[in-house]
């Protein structure tokens, strides 16, 4: 018995469900009266399903049947003690141009909040559903009017929005944020939909003014904290070093922010800056780990703009620091820069070998070795060392297997089979990362196994990408002027073979270290021109606009660049950042 009552109940909820998606597809389809006939069939078994009440009402006026909607209503509401439905009556009155009635409906379900004041959520939200939007403000006005305690700022924020109403929409975003601290990122990213990088974009105008107006009136670091995000936002990244110093002299709790602060504006090429912040976080620490994160920083972004003559005042900086807070597990991060330094830029390999082997000696964690190690293989590379290199990329694969550092080391023992000529060990090895989770490594990957397999069978010999292969590995050596030289001799021998788009785009990318931007520009457009329905023909159209936006000062011609992509390379993985300063170039107002 129990079993056929199971068998029942299942059958008719199946039942049920198949009446629901018939009358939901009857409904999308435009079938209105086939919809209608399914849904009162549903509501007729459940009563108190307002889906079903509200799916019949807007049935009815579909099919323009006013009337029959209004006795379905009044009926509803005899019964039923839901202001919001006097909404959905008064729409309907509305709808019969019956403007008194509508009116009418409309005050009693506003007035339904002197009751209780929390009717304001579902009947400010069905004046929405109405697009109603000046009767769902007036309600949730109300609503705090009677009932202090309520913050429905947010709400009415996102009303004024939708109304176009930016200066409104701002102050209760400001306000919200003011009474929930702790919602403050959720308030970012709703501003961030009507700010752009444009200064004088209206909307930024006008919130940097309301919280200038802030922060005059009622100080609160929230207002700088928000200001701060603008000015980032704007990429006015000393503006927003002045908020944040102005954080941190009334909270010195932390300089995470500011670090942060630090990273971005050096990502963004505003290295003075980013230099600037970081010698003020050093100034400003009280710890040696702060201290430590801005040193490795600030040291990073000196070796980049060095020459061969800063470079032994540099080692003496490192070896001060060192002096100074010891080679400890504390300082492990800088000893590993410290020896791709010497080995890198100042060709002691043997000094750097012999650093990081007494570092290893270090109570670390496997991690910290691996990282040690995979240093270590670098540097053997960089000697061209390759087997004893492999021993170590080996050992970390072995100790820390399917760990992000495993998959890099597998990588790197593809691209020193590369480096060797083993291309077909190399390819073995690619096929298993193409999977890898690290997305940046799988991607490194697939573009190494499309340069193998591409050119691989173009001669037996397999003479041009052996010369490839040494010139990326001068790259990696940083002997810059040999790998162009090489690539030059390849782009001079083997015009008719595949490798030449990848040999121009090489050399461009190494061109753009050497600051020869207009070389680089001529080797993304002989790409662009000749080779576009090759692998690289997105590479090259985003990387020549980057040149035009920062280095050539051609907006105009990156603009048209960020558009082919968005318009003619819709699967490309520059698509996302291409749209977004596209739509900016064209005065759009976007994050």
């Amino acid at each position: 018995m129990r079993l056929i009552t199971f068998l029942f109940l299942c059958i008719a909820t199946i039942g049920f469900a198949q009446n629901d998606a018939s009358a939901k597809e009857y409904f999308k389809n435009g079938d209105f009266e086939k919809a209608l006939y399914e849904y009162k069939k549903l509501y007729a078994k459940s009563p108190s399903n307002i889906n079903y009440i509200k799916q019949i009402i807007d049935a009815h006026q579909q099919l323009e049947q006013y009337q029959e909607t209004e006795d379905f209503l009044l009926k509803i509401i005899a019964k039923t003690n839901y202001p919001a439905f006097y909404v959905t009556l008064g729409y309907n009155y509305q709808l019969k141009n019956d403007l008194e009635k509508a009116e009418e409906n409309y005050n009693i379900a506003i007035n339904s909040l002197l009751v209780n004041p929390n009717n304001a959520f579902p009947v400010a939200r069905s004046f929405q559903e109405h697009s109603l939007l000046d009767k769902a403000a007036i309600t949730y006005e109300k609503a705090m009017e009677l009932k202090p305690e309520l913050n429905l700022k947010l709400q009415l924020a996102q009303i004024y929005g939708e109304q176009g109403k930016i200066e409104e929409m701002m102050l209760n975003y400001i306000d919200f944020a003011e009474r929930n601290p702790i919602s403050l990122s959720n308030v970012k990213r709703a501003i961030s939909d009507f700010i752009s990088e444009d200064a004088n974009n209206e909307s930024n105008i006008i919130l940097r003014k309301l919280l200038i107006k802030k922060i005059q009136q009622e100080p609160n670091v929230l207002w700088n904290e928000m200001l701060s995000w603008l000015f980032i936002q704007q990429k006015d990244f000393g503006k927003a070093f002045a908020q944040e110093k102005a954080i941190y002299s009334r909270q010195p709790e932390s300089l995470s922010r500011i670090i942060d602060l630090g990273k971005i504006a050096n990502s963004e090429h505003q290295t003075e800056l980013a230099s600037s912040i970081f010698n003020y976080v050093i100034e400003k620490a009280q710890d040696a780990d702060t201290k430590l994160l801005a040193y490795y920083d600030l040291l990073q972004i000196e070796i980049k703009e060095s020459d061969s003559e800063s470079h032994e005042e540099l080692q003496s900086k490192f070896l001060e620091l060192f002096d100074t807070y010891g080679t400890f597990s504390q300082t492990f991060e800088l000893q590993i820069a410290y020896a791709h330094f010497l080995a890198f830029h100042m060709n002691k390999t043997e000094e750097a070998t012999a650093f990081l082997e007494d570092a290893l000696k270090l109570p670390l964690t496997d991690l910290q070795k691996a990282e040690i190690k995979l240093e270590l293989g670098d540097i053997l590379v960089l000697q061209e060392k390759f087997n004893k290199a492999l021993i170590y990329y080996t050992q970390i694969q072995r100790n820390l297997k399917n760990s992000t550092i495993s998959q890099k080391a597998r990588y790197k023992v593809a691209k020193t089979s590369y480096y060797k000529g083993d291309f077909k060990w190399a390819e073995s090895q690619l096929k298993i990362l193409k999977s890898s989770t690290s997305q940046l490594i799988a991607n490194d990957a697939l573009d190494l196994k499309l340069l193998i397999s591409d050119n691989k069978y173009e001669d037996s010999l397999q003479t041009a990408l052996k010369l490839y292969a040494k010139a990326d590995l001068l790259a990696f050596q940083n002997k810059n002027d040999e790998a162009i030289s090489l690539l030059d001799t390849i782009l001079e021998n083997h015009k008719t073979e595949p490798i030449i788009a990848q040999a121009l785009y090489k050399q461009a990318q190494l061109f753009e270290i050497k600051k020869q931007f207009e070389k680089a520009a001529e080797n993304y457009q002989h790409v662009i021109d000749n080779y576009r329905d090759g692998i690289l023909i997105d590479n090259a159209i985003y990387n020549l606009a980057e040149l035009y936006m920062t280095h050539l000062n051609a907006p105009e011609k990156a603009k048209a660049l960020y558009k082919e992509i968005v318009f003619d390379h819709v699967d490309s993985i520059y698509f996302i950042e291409a749209r977004k300063k596209f739509r900016r170039l064209r005065g759009d107002a976007i994050n």
